[in-house]
């Protein structure tokens, strides 16, 4: 299938061949008919795309205090490397689109394949979209008019931020797309409106809706026009649905309202307010979030949790409904806001109208029909990308997840080996595209299951999200293949037992049991590689400090979800307890766990007792400063000391013949840890990291999070 794709890079807009996405749990598969470019938020994806890095930066000056603070900590390769990763990496354009369902996810009730519905779908000829956000189109509402139902719920959650009253005066600054369709929602609530805008056609337009303009182009007095308008009094509100740097909306707003009137953004402008504009008059100020309640909330959004009608009755699905049902009622007209139509495959050309100095409004992209594309051809979920030369006795890869760690660290590491790269799978088709064609893989799909049953695939690469690192795990061993899975090997220990129980029946069978190795790369450092070789001198037991400023997430990131990170202990905390255990070279005998008593539990000092007497502290921290270094540890033995330093500086205190061992940049043993993996299946040898250790870490640091929760 066809999907629309920008490079944040260059700029540059492309019509690319993708897989056709899986559809997933609480998802629907749609065939998209006709998708609408939103003007505003599309022309500064672009805009920002063809800006130079310096302009880039400019654009983003939170961004960039992140990239210095990395900076000093990582070093500069590491931190380029890092910022040229993501800014290589494709963006799927889009988010709004109408077509019929092909098919629904697990747990999804209420539609019915060939029904018409809308959704916040991307440019794309298939999209796969969370059920909270479709909703079905009325039989008399046609395509071209229900492509803009996404847009109307962002102006109707404005809207409904304002709370007009029938009768009140509102003033709407800024009548592109969005602001036409908030001056109709105004007429039909039974306000007077006065519209503000520079260009005299979108003026002609909102005058045909019923409110009266202010034609800004001509030098007009908006503040003095607002002030006639409401009789004298200052207008009830001003929603704001502009695109512009300035402050001067908002500014302008507080002048036209009334004593505690309501001033809302929808928009985009410059935020520098003027505490006497809003003090003297008790003005209330709102930034409107999209298209409602639900939005930017993964429970809602990507795991289908509804909110209680009772408790939130406008979510951002029921937003969608009200405006398809106005639509219908004829209250709502879209007709007279599409100035364009392209197909698809002109989408160069619908972009080049967004970013130019032309007129345009509602810019429709029109998708094949199933006479002209049938569904066989639609729904390939597997496209070839290259052909790259076969080498001599290779170790064929196929690599699942194509994430930003994937492209940014797994991915090159395997690249580096010379493994034949065969196949790489996404979900969602994009993020596989452009790893197979960066990194040379002869083919990406969406379907999983082929990958597993590829006789010629040796061995399988996993970067998902933690919560299918088991299944995947498990289905390898059952099918023969090797596997590299990154950590955490599993969530429960349950899975655990799980896999456990399937190596063991391997066993009982006469099956060989495939190399099972989890991504515990810090082992494999060049200067834990030489702590290991100076401890080899001492025999009594040892002391280990791993200190961890792993600064705070978001109790929202998906990583915090118990059910699908797994929390941060099982997520990352896992790396030092297995570095420890590497280092101590014994069993880990007993574990406790202390957590601050705050909402995440982020921070937790892990004590390990190890069997040879030896003590290990991790203390995992998420209240420090992201200037300070990351990662610290420090070896007490024998009178003498080690001191780690971000995986860059290696200091002896004691030890004779070594002082120091420093490193140009940091190196956390990630290409170490895949070429000793790639080797190991190459040669027929043992696991790099031999099994007993990658399940006895597993359950000791499941057990901790158990613990620490």
């Amino acid at each position: 299938m066809k999907q629309i794709l920008q490079s944040l890079k260059t700029g540059v807009t492309e019509v690319a061949e993708v897989p056709c996405p899986s559809v997933q749990r609480g998802q629907v598969l749609i065939r998209s008919a006709q998708t609408l470019v939103s003007a505003g938020t599309e022309r500064m994806l672009v805009e920002f795309g063809k800006a130079s890095l310096i302009d880039k930066a400019r654009q983003q000056p939170d961004k960039v205090k992140m990239v210095l603070d990395k900076m000093k900590t990582d070093g500069l390769v590491p931190t380029l490397e890092a910022v040229f990763n993501k800014l290589d990496q494709p963006l799927p354009l889009g988010y709004c689109n109408v077509g019929t369902v092909l098919a629904s996810g697990a747990g999804v009730g209420g539609f019915a394949i060939g029904e018409r519905i809308v959704s916040n779908g991307k440019h794309a000829e298939v999209v796969s979209v969370p059920v909270n956000l479709c909703a079905k189109v009325p039989d008399c509402v046609p395509d071209d008019e229900a492509a803009f139902t996404v847009l109307g719920a962002i102006a109707l959650q404005g809207i409904r931020l304002v709370q007009p009253s029938l009768g009140e005066a509102v003033v709407v600054t800024g009548l592109g797309l969005i602001g036409l369709i908030t001056v109709q929602l105004l007429r039909a609530q039974g306000c007077r409106v006065l519209g503000l805008d520079f260009d005299r056609e979108k003026l002609v337009l909102a005058r045909s809706f019923g409110a009266e303009v202010v034609d800004l182009s001509a030098g007009e007095d908006p503040v003095a026009a607002a002030h006639e308008f409401s009789r004298m009094r200052g207008v009830d509100a001003v929603i704001i649905t502009a695109s512009s740097k300035s402050s001067e909306p908002v500014h302008q707003a507080a002048l036209m309202c009334r004593k505690r009137a309501r001033v809302v953004l929808v928009g985009v402008t410059g935020l520098e307010l003027s505490r006497a504009d809003f003090y003297e008059k008790e003005l209330t100020f709102q930034v409107s979030c999209s298209y409602g309640p639900g939005r930017y909330d993964p429970d809602y959004e990507e795991r289908g949790f509804d909110y209680p009608v009772g408790f939130v009755r406008w979510t951002e699905q029921r937003n969608f409904e009200a405006v398809l049902d106005m639509m219908a009622d004829g209250r709502l007209h879209m007709r007279p806001l599409i100035s364009h139509r392209f197909a698809l495959e002109q989408a160069a050309d619908a972009y080049a109208l967004v970013g130019g100095a032309g007129p345009s409004l509602g810019i429709l992209l029109q998708y094949p029909d199933s006479n002209k594309k049938p569904d066989a051809i639609l729904l390939q979920r597997t496209i070839a990308l290259t052909t790259p030369p076969r080498i001599d006795d290779p170790v064929t890869l196929a690599m699942i997840g194509s994430g930003n760690y994937a492209t940014a660290v797994l991915i090159p590491a395997f690249k580096s080996t010379n493994a034949r790269l065969k196949t790489v799978a996404s979900s969602a088709g994009v993020s596989g595209v452009h790893a197979g064609r960066k990194f040379g893989f002869m083919q990406t799909t969406t379907d999983t299951d082929a990958v597993f049953s590829d006789p010629e695939v040796d061995a399988i690469v996993v970067s998902t999200r933690h919560d299918s690192h088991a299944s995947f795990v498990l289905e390898a061993l059952d099918k023969g293949k090797h596997i590299f899975v990154e950590k955490p090997l599993c969530l429960t220990s349950g899975e655990l037992e799980s896999i456990e129980a399937k190596i063991a029946d391997l066993g009982r069978l006469g099956r060989a049991v495939p190399l099972l190795m989890v991504g515990f790369n810090r082992r494999f450092s060049p200067q834990v590689q030489k702590i290991s070789r100076l401890l080899d001198s001492v025999r009594g037991p040892k002391s280990f400090v791993m200190t961890v400023n792993a600064g705070a997430i978001p109790s929202g990131h998906w990583t915090q979800n118990p059910t699908v990170g797994g929390g941060r202990i099982i997520g990352e905390a896992c790396h030092f307890v297995d570095l420890l255990r590497f280092l101590a070279r014994a069993p880990i005998a007993a574990c406790q766990v202390a957590s601050m008593e705050d909402a995440t539990r982020d921070s937790v000092s892990i004590c390990l007792k190890f069997a040879d007497g030896s003590l290990g502290v991790v203390n995992y921290l998420a209240n420090g400063s992201k200037a300070f270094p990351k990662e610290r540890l420090e070896v007490f033995a024998a009178g003498r000391v080690l001191s780690l330093d971000n995986f860059r500086r290696l200091k002896g205190y004691g030890w004779p013949g070594f002082g120091k061992l420093n490193l140009w940049h940091q190196d956390k043993g990630q290409k170490a840890c895949v070429a000793a993996f790639v080797t190991a299946v190459q040669r027929g040898d043992d696991a790099p990291i031999p099994l007993d250790e990658l399940l006895e870490v597993s359950r000791v640091v499941i057990n901790a999070a158990e613990a620490a929760r």
